[in-house]
């Protein structure tokens, strides 16, 4: 069996692992999120925050790496290409969620909710915006793996 033959597939896996997760917080968990009373948001935040620390960065930084060796490796110069563009697009995913999203999910996990500081700023409408970034990214480079996936076959 040919490396890319065990390549592609888990890139794919990994890749739609990370753009399922992502789907998921657009259609179901920040819209229940955003419709929560403040208090009741930051004990939601602060649950549904940690319980996707290892997955997430495995499953991302996995796609980046092996969408990197593929990029290098694929024997058709489109699919090439395709997989080079999809490391970036998916390396785009972690610097948004280390620069933007994650600092908000430490923070709400230091945050009492029944007792919320006097200076509280909700951080939804930020937090949710930059969470839609880098959701689509990640499903486009999902679309793009599969497609470099096409010239393979």
């Amino acid at each position: 069996m040919s490396a890319l033959a065990v390549l592609a597939p888990l890139v794919v896996l990994l890749n739609g692992l990370a753009a399922g997760v992502m789907l998921g917080t657009q259609l179901g968990g920040f819209p229940y999120m955003a419709s929560l009373p403040v208090d009741r948001y930051v004990y939601a935040h602060a649950f549904l925050g940690q319980r996707y620390d290892p997955t997430m960065p495995l499953c991302l930084i996995g796609t980046v790496v092996l969408d990197a060796v593929l990029a290098v490796t694929a024997p058709d110069g489109t699919a090439r290409a395709l997989f080079a563009l999809a490391a970036l697009l998916t390396a785009t995913t972690p610097v948004i969620a280390l620069t933007k999203n994650a600092p908000v999910n430490r923070w709400m996990r230091t945050l009492d909710p029944d007792d919320l500081p006097e200076d509280f700023r909700d951080p939804r409408p930020e937090w949710g915006a930059w969470n839609n970034r880098r959701s689509w990214i990640t499903i486009a480079a999902l679309a793009v793996n599969c497609t470099a996936l096409g010239f393979l076959l």
